[in-house]
């Protein structure tokens, strides 16, 4: 099995390029992000998924561990092959994927080649919970802040509700601090909305 490949990339034509390793040239289906970030003659470090059947043996390449990942989630659910995969990694940025799987997208998953909704529909409903949902770096500078050291009334409301961390911190960020509890609770539940 092959879990990496080091080289330099001599071609790309389509979806495909060829990843030159001391002198084997590895033909390697990518994602449309992933082609783009590649180009002739840079050194690249691939991750790989061999796909193996009877009449051929497909190498696709990742640049990211966790695009590769998601590929891999996406071929659990039913119906989707290593081709459809890599077309719906296609359509966007990893976490433009992952959030149309979160947010229940199926537009968005529908745009690539071969996907129908039913496929979509699918995918959003097996995945959606194993994607997890993509945090704005807001939210993350909000968690992050040196006087956020303890939850607040607000944000343990928020929790008892059945906001995640991150959703309670997002829909607070914008709340002025100073409200009495209750109105404070009132406005955050209205940026979910």
């Amino acid at each position: 099995m092959i879990a990496t490949l080091t080289g330099k990339v001599s071609e790309q034509i389509n979806e495909t390029i060829v990843l030159n390793v001391h002198g084997v040239g590895y033909g390697l289906l990518v994602s449309a992000d992933d082609w783009g970030k590649l180009s002739v003659g840079t050194e690249a470090t691939v991750y790989i998924y061999e796909h193996i059947r009877e009449q051929s043996h497909d190498l696709f390449g990742f640049i990211s561990r966790n695009t590769k990942e998601l590929f891999e989630k996406l071929l659990s659910v039913n119906g989707v092959g290593p081709k459809m995969a890599l077309a719906i990694l296609s359509v966007g940025s990893m976490q433009d994927v992952q959030q149309a799987i979160s947010s229940g997208d199926v537009k968005l998953l529908q745009s690539a080649p071969g996907v129908g909704k039913k496929v979509a529909e699918r995918v959003v409903v097996d995945l959606k919970d194993k994607v997890g949902r993509i945090a704005s770096t807001s939210a993350i500078a909000f968690l992050n802040q040196p006087s956020y050291t303890k939850l607040d009334d607000a944000h343990e409301a928020l929790l008892a509700l059945g906001y995640s961390l991150q959703d309670a911190a997002h829909a607070l960020e914008s709340v002025d601090s100073s409200l009495p509890l209750d109105e404070k609770i009132r406005q955050a539940l209205k940026v979910r909305a």
